[in-house]
């Protein structure tokens, strides 16, 4: 097996033009550098370079050898950044945004263990609906929701779920009006919806039928919360983001209907500038979101509509 120094000193002659002045750059002795790239060559069984007092030139196996030796270096200085970065303790401020939903329903409850375990971090978080643009208004991670993938941008994406939107009602509400058992059932009863231009649900089910129902509008928000409310008011049944109405299902305050069946799928992305995302605070950040959200608390943005 290749001797990784050997590689080293060789990408440094040939850098540098010559073992006299690779020696100069790395403090060693000339000798040296020259018996490393002797040693590699006797490995190889092939001469790298053409030597004279007054030429250092590659041969054509040389020129092959070192364009593998400067890959090996850069990915060698790569895992020590690697390292390096994981070691420094993270620091400075991170700036997020987040939907007003999001900021309620997931990071209220993440983000102060993340300020324990990084107490040099300071975050800031701004909640609002409004489209922000990370570069001119200076932050350094987006939360956002949508529907469909997200166009190609300068930003760097990291998909963090993907969200089953389910049909949920007040217990209440199915006992006095009783539990749709298809799909179709659902014309007779009374829908909470997120617009007015909105008529019909499409729902879809594990074998891929899908169907589009239209229940009679009951009201209409273009707000989660406002929606959850009212279907915990027993005005009708809601289609929410497993997210928003877990723990309401979870405490008994809503149910679900039609269990087998669900309204799409909303996606959420966390977005960082390029250069932004390299730095040590900002990773930290995303990687423990990401964590948070592997071990079960997701981070679905909670608007019906993409933020």
């Amino acid at each position: 097996m290749l001797n990784l120094n050997d590689l080293h000193f060789f990408a440094q002659a040939v850098d540098s033009g010559g073992f006299a002045a690779a020696a100069r750059r790395l403090g060693c002795p000339k000798s040296t550098i020259s018996k490393r790239v002797a040693a590699l060559e006797a490995t190889l069984g092939a001469q790298l370079v053409h030597r004279t007092s007054r030429s250092f030139t590659l041969t054509d196996v040389g020129r092959d050898v070192y364009d593998h030796a400067r890959a090996a270096m850069i990915e060698a200085e790569a895992a020590e950044t690697v390292v390096h970065r994981r070691l420094a303790e993270p620091s400075g401020t991170v700036r997020i945004t987040a939907s007003v939903p999001t900021a309620q329903f997931q990071l209220a409850d993440c983000l102060p263990i993340l300020a324990r375990q990084y107490p040099k971090l300071r975050i800031q978080l701004h909640v609002t609906d409004r489209f922000i643009d990370l570069v001119h208004e200076g932050f350094d991670i987006a939360i956002r929701s949508h529907f469909a993938p997200l166009p190609d941008s300068d930003l760097m994406q990291r998909r963090m779920s993907e969200e089953q939107i389910t049909l949920v009602a007040a217990p209440s509400y199915v006992a006095q009006r009783g539990e749709p058992t298809t799909p179709e059932a659902l014309s007779d009863h009374d829908g909470l919806m997120t617009n007015m231009t909105m008529k019909l649900w499409r729902l879809s089910d594990a074998s891929g039928r899908t169907v589009n129902v239209a229940p009679r509008p009951q009201l209409y928000a273009d707000e989660s919360v406002a929606l959850m409310k009212a279907a915990e008011a027993s005005l009708g049944i809601v289609c929410l983001p497993e997210v928003i109405s877990a723990q309401a299902v979870r405490e008994g305050r809503l149910v679900r209907v039609l269990p087998a069946w669900t309204a799409g799928s909303v996606m959420t992305t966390i977005l960082t500038p390029h250069k932004r995302g390299q730095l040590p605070a900002v990773r930290a950040v995303i990687d423990f979101l990401a964590q948070k959200d592997a071990a079960g608390t997701h981070l679905s943005a909670s608007r019906m509509a993409a933020s």
